[in-house]
């Protein structure tokens, strides 16, 4: 007899995004023809980089000339893009080669699978309100998960508490939901924290490249210790607009091991085993990305989606509102006026100015109260959203 993994029945419902989609459901079938400004999803808007492009056409042409054709590509990544991606991260003055550098299909991927890498009586550590995959690959694999909760009153950047026991932890910065991003000195309490209890961290850096201050780290490799206990996760999808491409990367360096094994070894037997590797053509677009053009581009794009973030922190200080993120992240989290509950909430700006946004429960227990604002639209849409928030709430 079949026996099926019964961890994922202990899976919550993973019903934020699909009762968002049902609430504009029925608002729109009762509402015909109206405009909804959406701020929710995490979805960018505008178009990929020329250089990228180009890239692409590249590369799709090579697959008709026979000299140029590729077929399977390394399971771990094109030499030339990981190389690409270490001497990006050396410009930066972080020490990153090209062997510790994995090409993924994207960081979701990789925060799920990276898991394989520990044995399954590792217990998970998440700091809640939390990007709702960590909980879930956790459980689907059987973990124990030790909530740490983030709070207004620290920020929503929680320090480490050496009662906290975990092999585990991931840390998000700037943090999806809240916009939280961990200046350096928190960090490396944290990297402190791991390599005193031999944990290693899973940092998400998907939103690194909005980061704008200096003594805000964009890079947990930019701590020092953190090549002993550290993985670094990111993306090409928020920096580049590679959300419907899929592009990402993951950083395992040489010196972390555990029990007398090398995880950068081990993942190169995982990627080696569990994949057939990402298409050249997608990874030479991706290289593009990295040259001195692609990289002007992009922060071009960047620079759009951070005056987005502008026109909703001036409307929120206006309205003397309580947020985190915004200024070094692409989404600003709020504190619900009035005392609203979360859904309370959403479902006001709905039925009152047609603006969606993300419940902060759906990411967890602490969330509730708080409200994500998304910074990725359409800059017209922005000051249009931002503009009925201002009036509605100046009421």
């Amino acid at each position: 007899m079949i026996i099926p993994n019964r961890n994922y029945a202990q899976l919550k419902d993973s019903y934020l995004f699909y009762r968002i989609a049902q609430k504009t459901k029925a608002y729109l079938e009762e509402h015909p023809g109206t405009y909804l400004y959406r701020m929710g999803i995490g979805d960018v808007s505008l178009p990929l980089c020329s250089a990228v492009i180009r890239a692409l056409h590249e590369a799709v042409d090579d697959q008709a000339v026979k000299e140029r054709f590729h077929g399977y590509m390394p399971e771990c990544g094109a030499p030339f893009l990981r190389e690409a991606v270490a001497s990006h991260y050396r410009s930066r003055g972080v020490g990153v080669t090209a062997d510790e550098v994995f090409i993924s299909s994207g960081a979701s991927d990789e925060l799920g699978d990276i898991l394989d890498l520990f044995d399954r009586s590792c217990g998970a550590m998440i700091i809640e309100p939390a990007y709702p995959a960590y909980v879930d690959a956790s459980v689907i694999a059987g973990r124990k998960i030790v909530p740490v909760p983030a709070t207004e009153e620290n920020g929503f950047l929680p320090e480490p508490d050496e009662d906290l026991e975990a092999d585990l932890l991931y840390l998000c910065s700037p943090n999806n939901p809240t916009g939280a991003v961990f200046p350096r000195e928190k960090l490396h309490k944290w990297v402190d924290w791991a390599n005193r209890r031999g944990a290693v961290i899973l940092f998400d850096a998907a939103y690194e490249a909005f980061i704008e201050e200096e003594n805000l780290p964009r890079s947990i490799f930019e701590i020092e210790g953190a090549k002993t206990c550290a993985i670094e996760i990111c993306s090409l999808s928020k920096t580049a607009g590679f959300t419907g491409t899929r592009l990402g990367y993951t950083v395992i360096p040489e010196e972390l091991e555990r029990g007398g094994m090398r995880f950068n070894d081990m993942w190169v037997r995982n990627r080696t085993t569990k994949t057939n590797g990402v298409s050249y053509i997608i990874q030479k677009g991706g290289a593009a990305v990295f040259t001195k053009e692609g990289q002007e581009q992009i922060r071009e794009n960047i620079r759009v989606y951070k005056n987005n973030a502008r026109v909703l922190m001036d409307a929120f200080d206006r309205l003397g509102i309580w947020y985190t993120g915004g200024k070094n992240a692409p989404y600003l989290w709020i504190r619900c006026p009035g005392y609203m509950g979360s859904w309370e909430f959403f479902d006001y700006l709905l039925e009152k100015i047609q603006v969606i946004g993300t419940p902060g429960e759906g990411f967890g227990a602490c969330g509730e109260g708080y409200f994500r604002f998304s910074t990725f639209g359409d800059p017209d849409d922005t000051k249009e959203a931002a503009s009925r928030i201002l009036d509605l709430l100046s009421q």
